[in-house]
């Protein structure tokens, strides 16, 4: 099975699997640099339906929201994320937001990190449900840059 989709053919995949009767679960990021927080929250998400879908933001559509990122392109990104047991599908979206990737989709579940208000969550009005999972504190990829800068200048 591919899990990197272009967003048509993950429409279909995503109909075909509601026929099925199988919960979809959709959630959203740059995973520019994936740490322990990333994979326990995908972990989470998994468990919450059949069928994890992860909407990556391409490269322009980082750039946009944090200047001077992203540090791995998304072809990188996206292969590293279908690598991992608890992501069964990753779809590229080149906008700002996942919006029209989430009402093309149309998930049952749509989660986010607990640094988001279920409310805030872009897509909230289009899935049946929307969730906010705990937060990894201490754990966040501009953490771990600034670590990496900091050790670069005192070698």
């Amino acid at each position: 099975m591919k899990k990197v989709q272009d967003r048509q053919t993950m429409k279909r995949i995503c109909d075909r699997l509601r026929t099925d009767g199988k919960k979809i679960v959709f959630t959203n990021g740059c995973f520019d640099i994936l740490h322990a927080g990333h994979v326990r929250y995908l972990k989470q998400a998994k468990k919450l339906g059949d069928v994890l879908v992860i909407g990556l933001n391409s490269d322009a559509s980082v750039s946009v929201i944090k200047p001077g990122r992203p540090v791995n392109t998304e072809k990188n990104r996206a292969e590293v994320l279908s690598g991992l047991a608890s992501v069964d599908y990753v779809v590229i979206f080149r906008e700002k937001t996942p919006y029209n990737l989430i009402k093309i989709l149309r998930p049952d579940i749509l989660v986010k990190g607990g640094d988001w208000k279920p409310a805030e969550i872009i897509g909230s009005d289009i899935a049946k449900e929307t969730l906010s999972l705990p937060f990894v504190k201490g754990l966040s990829t501009t953490r771990i840059i600034e670590k990496i800068l900091r050790s670069a200048q005192h070698p």
